[in-house]
């Protein structure tokens, strides 16, 4: 009999406990967190279209079986350690590649609450950007952290965000990743030469972009660039291009040639519709002279190009 008492207790016991451990299992799954929503290391990365104002957003998300009961009012506060813990997490003593702080002249927020209504999952807050002036060789970061808010629980692992702002003009944007197809005819001391290739161009300003000279080799570093790239205008209402040099190289438009008239266009070729550029210039760099024939594409889809 004492054994079947104490048989008894213990299954009670386990039963007690096992309803414990199911209250505190059905709370973690109803209860309701928010999150600022980012990539990978907290990044949201926006890209901004040259030549006029445009906004972004801070975006919130909560999560939760049930819906909120109350409001969720959130007030966030600019934190410029967060970015610095990012630069040197990431890029430890290569001050080169740090993002840098976007300056104050080119972001406004009106207001730095947001409110996630009851019942709802989501919130935004407008960040309008100001780019012209931004460098395309720069990432530029807003970096915001929650500093309070009024109901339910924060996620401590988004709890902030870096709103990378990157720029963009209709020809490349400014990260780097723009490629286009190279083919291009060299002359050097009446020598020409076929070189094919890729050519990474640059937003700079609206209708402006940048460019290696010839077969010059790209490098994301000051030094190259200012040496030996050079900066491409394009005049959108007759798409012609005027070619100058971007820091010290020497550079001269030759006009008049009917094959490479320095020009833009888009064309379809029935396969594929492309961005291009059709050049004839020469340039002197270490002392030697080189003259170019280039022809300069990318491939784009109308339907999927957007401001």
């Amino acid at each position: 009999m004492k054994d079947k008492i104490i048989g008894l207790i213990m299954i009670l016991f386990l039963g007690v406990c096992s309803c414990n451990r199911d209250d505190v299992f059905e709370k973690e799954q109803y209860k309701n967190v928010f999150a600022l929503i980012s990539g990978s290391n907290n990044i949201s990365e926006k890209y901004h279209l040259l030549g006029q104002a445009s906004t972004g957003y801070i975006s919130v998300s909560c999560g939760g079986t049930n819906a909120t009961k109350e409001d969720i009012t959130i007030q966030l506060v600019e934190d410029a350690s967060l970015l610095h813990d990012y630069n040197t997490a990431n890029y430890d003593v290569d001050m080169a590649r740090y993002a840098r702080l976007l300056p104050s002249t080119n972001y406004t927020i009106s207001s730095y609450q947001l409110t996630i209504p009851a019942g709802q999952i989501s919130a935004r807050l407008p960040v309008v950007i100001t780019p012209d002036g931004l460098s395309p060789d720069s990432s530029y970061v807003i970096p915001l952290r929650v500093e309070s808010y009024s109901a339910c629980e924060i996620n401590p692992l988004k709890n902030y965000v870096l709103y990378e702002v990157r720029i963009k003009n209709y020809w490349a944007n400014g990260d780097g990743t723009t490629s286009y197809s190279m083919k291009s005819k060299i002359t050097e001391d009446d020598v020409t030469i076929e070189v094919p290739g890729t050519k990474t161009m640059a937003p700079l300003d609206a209708n402006t972009v940048r460019i290696m000279a010839g077969n010059e080799t790209y490098e994301s570093n000051l030094a190259v660039l200012n040496k030996a790239a050079i900066v491409l205008t394009i005049d959108t209402t007759t798409n012609k291009v005027s070619i100058r040099p971007y820091k010290t190289i020497t550079v001269h438009q030759i006009d008049g040639d009917a094959d490479y008239p320095n020009i833009f266009k888009t064309e379809d070729d029935g396969y594929g519709t492309y961005k291009t550029f059709l050049l004839h210039y020469d340039y002197t760099i270490d002392n030697k002279t080189f003259q170019i024939k280039e022809e300069l594409r990318l491939e784009f889809d109308k339907e999927e190009e957007t401001e």
